[in-house]
């Protein structure tokens, strides 16, 4: 140790009940701390040199502190200045006052007056609560596949940008992405600095996208209801909405799958102040079924967690479970309906003995989707493959 002050970056120190969650906003950088712990990174970060602070640890807590290895640790989280390194300027956060806009009270009255009105126009015309039938709202299964499939795309985007609206609304520098999984085009957020800021404001963050489809599905279903037809009925466009009102509905249900770490999981994890709640609360329920079938041998080691997090874990983990309840439940009263509703009708159709457009329409349907689960097997497996590639050199190199 010397008496030369160490430099250190921007650190954020967010108490969480007996810890200090510490971190760089600019890199999403953290470290889970003891308030004493924290409390000598303070002292570090505001200029006291190493020498000094260790002598101020042992006068204020009564025990001696391996400041060197404390630094090392600090280094290897990137929180210290090396070589007199400066963190690149931070540029302003865009659109923050659009997110302070999009959640201010106005527009939290707005958002709750849409929802009432859907739910009562809802409860006097059940064709616009969604359903699984309303699904294929023209008799071309590739039509339907088509719009559902890129005009969800819209719909997605604008969840996740509610999760990043809210987050700018907080001075995060958070982000908004285009990525794919295998053939799909996904959006990812990602929220860097969320744990900078107090425990009570990264709610909203967290259960912003479920306030947006909410939102979506009273839209949809108000418009459905005021496109009606002069005989009553629902125009194609209102239609339309339903059908996309009920994968709205899917979409709202999905986040109920807790074990898949949704939005809801993150809102469960911040109010009981845990950091690996997932991995805790399913390596009890896993280490509990291993007992119960006599095979202590696959029994994990519980204390690679802490006990704050242990002690959530046990009665988090029957919500875990019905999370798997959940899925289960959106597969039958959801998902399949809507296969099944999708095989009756290009059955129909390939066995109406005509060759119109209907028995051309669910041909190249078909012919997609096969083409799509084809693509999908041979990505999976080409990924299976670099993976056990990559393990085998990894191996052979520390051989």
């Amino acid at each position: 140790m010397t008496d030369t002050v160490v430099m250190f970056y921007d650190l954020s120190f967010v108490p969480e009940g007996d810890e200090v969650v510490v971190g760089r906003v600019d890199t999403g950088s953290y470290a889970v701390l003891p308030a004493d712990g924290a409390a000598l990174l303070e002292q570090l970060a505001a200029g006291m040199p190493p020498e000094r602070a260790a002598g101020w640890y042992e006068a204020e807590y009564g025990e001696p502190v391996d400041v060197a290895e404390f630094l090392e640790t600090l280094v290897e989280l990137g929180f210290v200045k090396e070589n007199g390194a400066e963190p690149a300027a931070a540029a302003p956060v865009r659109f923050r006052r659009l997110g302070r806009a999009t959640f201010s009270a106005p527009a939290w009255f707005c958002y709750a007056a849409v929802v009432l009105a859907w739910v009562v126009v809802a409860v006097g015309h059940d064709d616009t609560r969604p359903d699984p039938g309303q699904f294929f709202f023209t008799g071309s299964v590739l039509v339907v596949q088509l719009v559902i499939t890129f005009g969800q795309l819209p719909l997605i985007f604008l969840h996740e940008a509610f999760h990043t609206l809210a987050g700018r609304r907080l001075g995060l520098p958070s982000r908004l992405g285009i990525s794919n999984r295998y053939l799909y085009i996904v959006f990812e957020t990602r929220m860097n600095g969320l744990l900078s800021v107090p425990r009570e404001k990264r709610y909203l963050p967290f259960v912003a996208g479920m306030v947006c489809d909410l939102v979506v599905l009273a839209i949809l279903g108000l418009t459905a209801h005021l496109t009606r037809t002069p005989d009553g009925a629902l125009s194609l466009t209102g239609e339309i909405a339903m059908a996309f009102a009920f994968t709205v509905v899917m979409r709202i249900v999905w986040q109920l799958q807790l074990y898949l770490r949704t939005d809801l999981y993150y809102v469960f994890a911040t109010a009981l102040r845990c950091h690996d709640l997932h991995d805790a609360s399913t390596a009890q329920l896993r280490n509990r079924m291993w007992r119960l079938l006599g095979r202590p041998d696959k029994v994990v080691d519980e204390q690679r967690w802490s006990a704050h997090d242990r002690a959530a874990g046990r009665w988090y983990g029957p919500f875990v479970a019905g999370g798997i309840v959940v899925m289960l439940l959106l597969t039958a009263l959801g998902s399949l309906p809507v296969v099944l509703g999708y095989f009756g009708i290009v059955a129909a159709h390939l066995g109406s003995g005509r060759f119109d457009l209907y028995f051309w329409d669910a041909v190249l349907s078909l012919v997609v989707n096969a083409g799509q689960l084809a693509l999908v097997a041979h990505l999976a497996a080409r990924k299976r493959r670099q993976h056990r590639t990559t393990a085998t050199v990894r191996s052979e190199g520390h051989d």
